[in-house]
């Protein structure tokens, strides 16, 4: 290699190492440049993390106070209900001892209605016994408690008195309503004529007898046709003694 070739050689190596210098000198300055943008956008993620740290952070702790306030009203309402199902447990009890003297009261009220039903219709079945007349007629036959059931007919009858002519259905009531006078005509006349048709060429008186008793309901009676019997101290008079065969 000739000195020139040398000299020329040189001189190229210097520029060459003067341009990696160059370009070692940019990178540096951009990595540099590059490092500071970093650290700037690592800064400002650490900022804005601790900024939403602190808004996470409230809002929980808002949260947990919210719920410790419903804790406290679910704690409140649980001992409300806790008051209440005490409350409605005691009034139960009271309506079971309600209930049950009422049940105790409605027997008692039931055993004096059938008690004293007992004793009117025994009333009337013994002085019947003593003195089966009906104004004019006397009556040979006396059947209490006379039942027969026919297909699609079923009654029952108090008394009933017969002779060779007549037969009547008593109907006792410790105290008559007037609607006693309509069934009467309605269903207890026909129910007798059609159960007992053996009877259908006798005539068929009907008889209400009532322990208490009232001018409306006598009238009514009379009107009708029948015939009511009431107490007189120990006796039973016969009230309305005009009556028509059925």
């Amino acid at each position: 290699m000739t000195d020139i070739e040398l000299k020329k050689l040189v001189a190229n190596l210097a520029i060459s190492q003067q341009k990696t210098d160059e370009e070692l000198n940019k990178l540096v300055a951009n990595s540099a440049i590059s490092q500071r943008k970093t650290s700037e956008e690592l800064r400002r993620l650490a900022e804005n993390s601790a900024i939403c740290q602190q808004k996470t952070d409230a809002q929980l702790a808002k949260t947990d106070a919210q719920l410790a306030k419903t804790d406290a009203q679910l704690a409140k309402t649980d001992a409300q209900l806790a008051k209440t199902d005490a409350q409605l447990a005691k009034t139960d009890a009271q309506l079971a001892k309600t209930d049950a003297k009422i049940d105790r009261i409605a027997t008692l009220v039931g055993n004096i209605s059938n008690n004293q039903g007992d004793a009117t219709e025994e009333f009337f079945y013994r002085s019947l016994l003593d003195n089966a007349c009906l104004g004019n007629m006397h009556f040979d036959i006396i059947d209490r408690n006379l039942q027969r059931h026919k297909v699609g007919i079923q009654d029952e009858f108090d008394v009933v008195l017969i002779n060779e002519n007549n037969v009547a259905i008593v109907e006792i009531k410790h105290k008559a309503h007037p609607k006693l006078i309509n069934e009467m005509l309605t269903k207890k006349i026909p129910n007798f004529r059609a159960l007992f048709p053996y009877y259908a060429n006798l005539n068929l008186y009907g008889v209400i007898a009532s322990m208490v008793s009232n001018n409306e309901l006598v009238t009514k009676a009379k009107e009708a046709g029948l015939f009511f019997l009431a107490q007189k101290g120990q006796h039973v008079v016969l009230v309305n003694d005009q009556a028509k065969a059925f």
